[in-house]
């Protein structure tokens, strides 16, 4: 049953944790502690030496939700069928509102792939080599439109609105890990099951994408869950072994893994956001996944109302629950 309460869990999760991941993007553990403290536990607006958040403010959610919303919309328009041109045009408006292509705000490989297309150039050759994770930043959306049962429709979905800039194996697989979790999520399995859906989903999307090297997501994963239930309770060392071990950064197979260890470490919101803004790496990209995850299973009405009405007071251009509702409409 998918019920839009655990819909909005998913769309505010992946804002919140993206808002919240902001000010530390890319910035080493030890930065974070020179210039934060210990920990972070609330919405802080970028700072000048940063210079991917500067211009954003406490609350404001990156590009990370912003392509994640722009792809529900690309699809609402198109009656839920994928169609590149439109999904494209929907990311390029978007990148050339905000200034995108000069502020340091496009991922690596999305900002190639587009920039092949916008020249009119065929960007196959940039996407099948993907390895950086715009593939899985933007995809938590795609999984509250399926059930567990719909495996095949879900991954096949993500395989569509994920190839115009990533469609290697690793990224492929990665998405899917990532809307596979939120899939599952929705349907209230427990978290043990949860991860099994999450690495059922990425072993499908793997023979969907092109052959690369990258590490693969699954294994990163297991270690993952490892350091969950070795540092159960003590969220330092937890993150300390992510860090350190499973990697947080821009790489599909470090941050991917990442994401959905935190999430099953985590098991709610806040302390998913928190854990992640204070992570060090990749934080809002991280935060982004694995706290829409958390937001898929615990829903809406288990996260701060507060919270919930500075994503919507700071981020006006999209409607959340106008969205929740249009995915509640949605048949497979």
């Amino acid at each position: 049953m998918r019920a839009k309460d655990k819909i909005l869990g998913a769309l505010y999760g992946q804002a919140i944790g993206d808002a919240m991941g902001m000010p530390t993007e890319l910035w080493p553990l030890q930065r974070i502690r020179r210039k934060f403290g210990r920990h972070i536990t609330k919405f802080l607006d970028g700072t000048e030496d940063n210079d991917i958040a500067v211009n954003f403010k406490a609350g404001e959610y990156t590009d990370d939700t912003n392509q994640a919303f722009a792809i529900l919309d690309a699809l609402i328009e198109t009656n839920w069928k994928p169609d590149s041109k439109v999904l494209v045009k929907h990311i390029m408006k978007w990148a050339d509102e905000v200034g995108a292509w000069t502020n340091n705000i496009l991922g690596p490989s999305s900002k190639a792939a587009l920039r092949a297309i916008r020249n009119g150039e065929d960007p196959t050759d940039i996407t099948r080599e993907a390895l950086t994770n715009g593939c899985g930043m933007r995809i938590s959306p795609i999984g509250t439109l399926y059930e567990p049962e719909q495996l095949d429709q879900l991954v096949q979905m993500v395989y569509d609105v994920t190839k115009i800039t990533h469609s290697s194996d690793v990224a492929i697989s990665g998405a899917a890990m990532i809307a596979g979790a939120v899939t599952a999520a929705m349907a209230d399995y427990d978290w043990y099951d949860i991860v099994d859906f999450a690495i059922k989903s990425n072993d499908k999307g793997f023979t969907l994408g092109a052959p690369t090297w990258a590490a693969h997501n699954k294994e990163r994963l297991e270690i993952g869950i490892d350091l969950a239930h070795r540092y159960a309770g003590d969220d330092d060392s937890f993150s300390r072994a992510i860090y350190n071990t499973v990697g947080t950064g821009t790489s599909i197979s470090e941050s991917i893994p990442a994401a959905v260890a935190i999430a099953y470490y985590a098991k709610g919101v806040e302390k998913s956001a928190i854990v992640c803004t204070n992570l060090g790496g990749d934080t809002d990209t991280i935060g982004a996944m694995a706290t829409a995850i958390c937001g898929a299973k615990v829903g809406a009405e288990n996260i701060p109302d507060s919270w919930k009405k500075l994503i919507d007071e700071k981020s006006p251009q999209h409607n959340i629950h106008d969205l929740a509702d249009k995915i509640v409409a949605f048949k497979a």
